[in-house]
Parts: structure tokens; sequence; C-alpha cells
């Protein structure tokens, strides 16, 4: 199934979007956020997308501002800014009925949104999900990860870094390992898509301006860990067991403090879970997809 691509004009971006459609629609409209990087609608969705489109949801997937076809916003790429710009395209593309999902930073922004708009979507999907430690690494050494991380965007060090990655196919190849543990998963046509997305677009840039933003010297700028409770709106997380960034222990805690929630772990899954598995991540997205299409339409307070 062909997606369309429509550009959806909001306050200071204009947002290159992906829609599927089903033949009959019949389920809740999903808007889903991919995450950071070299990252795009296409790549993070294009297997879920027509998955979810043929179980009766639409689906609409945009490019954030910078990332995949759309340019860079007219503002900066901040949290709070990226969370504002998920709410301006849902009223830009009529969004009232809706369950919105989200990837790594789209997740954060999922978030954001969840507490942003209380009771807007009707329900949520998180994946990898961003916005829920005080820092960038857990353990006894997470200060140190954290603060020479923090050193590495200050000089620009980290910028070089990625760009000399993003332009090195052997060493992308040993990077995806850690995101897409599944080799079957982990297939060359991934690897050039990345690599393409990386050479062409600004996404690595907008998201080193992102990266900038929140790491703060000794802590992340966003942590909605203390705000969870608030969210009342039925919430799958979706976590590879083996995701090196977002440890497992944090989802675990963001689910029990949220009274909506409940966690499904993939099994030696990494960060990129719906790449890497995602005869496990498509069928429990459906199955969350019916539980809400079946639930009364009234939103939580």
């Amino acid at each position: 199934m062909e997606p369309r691509r429509a550009l959806v004009t909001t306050a200071g971006a204009e947002i290159s979007s992906l829609e599927w459609w089903p033949t009959e629609e019949t389920g809740s409209t999903v808007l889903l956020l991919h995450g950071g990087g070299a990252d795009s609608a296409e790549l993070s969705w294009a297997e879920v997308g027509p998955a979810l489109a043929a179980a009766g949801h639409r689906v609409i997937a945009p490019d954030h501002p910078g990332f995949g076809r759309s340019p860079r916003a007219e503002w900066p790429l901040t949290q709070e800014r990226l969370v504002r710009y998920v709410g301006e395209f849902a009223d830009a593309v009529g969004l009232t009925d809706y369950v919105i999902g989200g990837l790594s930073l789209g997740g954060g922004m999922t978030l954001g949104h969840l507490l942003e708009r209380p009771g807007r979507a009707r329900g949520a999907m998180l994946l990898g999900c961003y916005g829920l430690m005080p820092r960038l690494a857990d353990g006894f050494l997470g200060g140190l990860t954290h603060f020479t991380t923090f050193l590495l965007l200050r000089t620009g060090a980290l910028s070089a870094m990625t760009r000399r990655y993003m332009r090195n196919r052997t060493a992308m190849e040993r990077g995806l390992q850690d995101l897409v543990r599944n080799p079957t998963a982990r297939t060359p046509e991934l690897i050039d898509a990345v690599l393409a997305e990386a050479a062409s677009g600004t996404g690595t840039a907008v998201f080193g301006e992102w990266q900038h933003d929140q790491v703060l010297w000794n802590r992340l700028r966003t942590d909605y860990a203390d705000q969870l409770a608030l969210i009342r709106t039925p919430t799958l997380f979706v976590h590879g067991d083996h995701d090196s960034g977002v440890p497992i222990a944090r989802i675990r805690c963001a689910a029990e403090r949220m009274p909506h929630a409940t966690l499904l772990p993939v099994p030696d899954a990494g960060h990129w879970v719906q790449r890497d598995r995602p005869d496990m991540v498509v069928p429990a997205m459906l199955a969350h997809l019916r539980r809400i299409d079946d639930a009364p339409t009234t939103r939580p307070e």
C-alpha cells in the first residue's frame, strides 16, 4: 500500500506528511511521530502504516521540521516548541478523534502532547520513549557519561563525529546492530535508506540543535516522570529489552505511574523496536487500537 504525501502548513513550519488510507475507515485515525537523527516518517513507519491501514485506520505520519522532506522551521528546535507543533499539526489536519504514537524523540513529543492537551487523544502508543530519565545514562558512570556528552555537544565534537559516522557505511552497519538487533530486519536496503537520509536531509543537524538544548551539564532539560500520574489516556508502552539508550527499568516505572498504561517488553530488541520486531510490535499496536475503539468514547478528565 503506497502512502499519499501532503504538505501541511503550521505556524512557522511547512510539514511534509505521509498518509495511509484504508479501503474502509472502521477504526481511529492514528498520528505517528518518528524519532530523531537520520529518521523520517517513511523510515520509521513504512511497515507500520500499511498494516494499520489494512485494519481500517487512517494513518498520518509527518516529517518533523527539518527531517525527511520537511524544511527547517522558522523557530528553534526545542522540546517545548516541538510539543506545540504536534498540537498545531493535529489542528491543521483536523484531528478531533485520534490515537497518537511516537518513537524515541517522537515518544517524548507524544508525552508532551498528552500533558499539554489532556483528553484530546483517545489513546497513545510509546515506543523506545524519550523523556523519562533525569540524564542520558543510569548506573555508576551515568553522571560521567552525561557530562562527557555535554562537553562533546558544547565543543562541536559530537556533531563532527556524527557527520563522519553518517557517511561511513561500515560504521553505520555497526551502529545499527545496536538499534536493530534482528539481523534479518537490518537489511542492506535499510542501511542504504538511513545513509541516504543522512546525506540528503538536515535531520542530523536539527537533531543536534535539539540535543544542545536538552543536554544540560548535569541533567536533561525534559523529564516527564513526575507528571505521568496526570496522564489518564490509555497508553501502550512498547520497549525493547535490549534498548541501550533507554533502560527498560525506566519504562516499567513509567507504566506503573500512569493510571491506564500497559507495557509490552519486546525480547532481544533494541531501540528501533518496530523495525527490529514488527512481528510483535504491529500486532500489539493493533490490539491496543481495538481496545480503544471498543471502549466508550468519553474522554478521561
